[in-house]
């Protein structure tokens, strides 16, 4: 279990918190490295029903690292806007945390890599060809999120507040 965010007035609807995870095109994954050190990778992702979707190569220290400790967090910051005149950051942010799998099973996998492609690609032709031609030489990882908050810097909120009728 997580702390409880602190500033919870500046907290994000889930509806809101899933938007910027649809919208944002680059996260961090965080685990639990060797010795316990930390390691945090970013990464291009698809977010779905409460899962967030990412392939990589099928070898390597990220999936070492989760076949360990599936435990993981992962950050994703959507608007990041310094304010140097009054030494603060407008910023919109969402923070998951759940667990790490390596999906197995062959149509969440196609349905992962669909996603990404409709994500990044949306439109291009020799998507599908893509996929077929990556589908065997491609690992997809799934993080099931157990927890998940959303926040966005004060102003900001007070601001969408005064937008509201």
């Amino acid at each position: 279990m997580n702390p409880p965010m602190r500033r919870i007035n500046q907290k994000l609807s889930v509806e809101e918190t899933e938007k910027i995870l649809n919208r944002a095109t680059s996260g961090v994954l965080a685990l639990s490295g060797e010795e316990n050190h930390p390691y945090a990778v970013p990464l291009s992702f698809a977010y779905e029903k409460n899962t967030v979707y990412f392939h990589c190569a099928p070898v390597g220290h990220k999936l070492n690292l989760i076949r360990e400790n599936s435990y993981a967090s992962f950050c994703v910051i959507a608007e990041d806007c310094v304010q140097p005149a009054t030494f603060t950051t407008h910023y919109r942010s969402v923070i998951a945390f759940g667990r790490a799998r390596i999906v197995e099973e062959k149509e969440e996998k196609l349905r992962a890599l669909h996603l990404l492609i409709e994500k990044y690609a949306n439109g291009i032709p020799g998507a599908q060809q893509e996929i077929d031609g990556a589908f065997h030489r491609v690992t997809v990882v799934a993080m099931d999120v157990d927890e998940m908050t959303g926040k966005e810097a004060r102003e900001l909120m007070e601001e969408r507040n005064k937008k509201k009728p």
